[in-house]
């Protein structure tokens, strides 16, 4: 495996007869980062995984300065993993000028949910992905699927602006208890762990409501929100969606196999974010 750190390696790392697919990722890799690695595989030839903390997706009183940066410990677990290529550009090789110019993507789609309660975010998610894309231009882009409204926001990106190339969701990897994986369950005190399995087993309890034909949208996300809450819990939202666009269903819509409920809510510290089609 090549590891490169400025864009003019990069373009010479890549083979143009060869198809490429990328990973994009900021890092502190798990074992969910590796599964969008091992579904890279089967999509194309050569394997590329970028890690980029992304400044421009954190507002000012986020975790970017605490975001861990274990380049080492990744590049040795991707390796292992059978990624071709990794490209780690420090700040000033993707961005040697302010980024004035940003990619706002619809605010129907990105203005709701992530959007609404942090402001601006999707905005720093799109203008990286989009520089990634144009630096490394691969045939197929691989997202998982825990950060679901963005999967679905890279979606509708490459659409909007003609790319060349497709966007492949891999399923949510989990712990044994249920949770999902993700950088910031390291977070976590042990007690708060333990206690963290409560966001996904709501999310278990909603989906099995609808697949039972339960269609009281406001009461089943009252129910889930209220018992964390309760719980100690501070709820974001909890919400029923439609898959597709992520707007709220119509009364008595049936969501089998068409919906899905997404969950932000932090414990302690740590702000967690689950989902679960249905």
């Amino acid at each position: 495996m090549k590891i490169v750190h400025t864009l003019q390696d990069l373009h010479r790392a890549l083979s143009p007869e060869r198809s490429r697919v990328l990973v994009p990722t900021m890092g502190n890799l798990h074992e969910g980062h590796l599964r969008l690695i091992d579904t890279a595989k089967r999509h194309g030839e050569v394997v590329i995984a970028s890690i980029f903390v992304n400044r421009l997706q954190f507002a000012p009183h986020e975790d970017f300065e605490r975001y861990p940066r274990t380049l080492e410990r990744d590049c040795e677990q991707l390796a292992a993993r059978g990624c071709d290529l990794v490209f780690a550009p420090n700040e000033q090789e993707l961005y040697p000028l302010p980024q004035t110019f940003k990619v706002h993507p619809d605010p129907a789609l990105a203005d709701l949910l992530e959007g609404q309660f942090r402001p601006g975010f999707f905005i720093g998610v799109c203008t990286v992905v989009m520089k990634l894309l144009s630096c490394i231009q691969p045939d197929v882009a691989v997202f998982g699927q825990k950060d679901y409204q963005q999967w679905r926001i890279m979606e509708r990106l490459v659409q909007q602006f003609a790319l060349p190339m497709k966007i492949v969701g891999e399923p949510t990897c989990r712990a044994e208890d249920g949770l999902a994986l993700s950088s910031r369950n390291g977070f976590l005190s042990p007690q708060e762990r333990a206690q963290a399995v409560e966001l996904w087993a709501q999310l278990s309890r909603v989906a099995q409501a609808v697949r039972s034909g339960d269609t009281d949208w406001a009461s089943l996300e009252a129910q889930a929100t209220q018992a964390l809450n309760e719980r100690g819990w501070q709820v974001d939202y909890f919400a029923l969606r439609q898959r597709m666009n992520l707007l709220p269903p119509a009364a008595g819509q049936n969501l089998v196999g068409q919906g899905v409920v997404l969950a932000a809510a932090r414990l302690g510290q740590t702000r967690l974010i689950d989902n679960l089609e249905v």
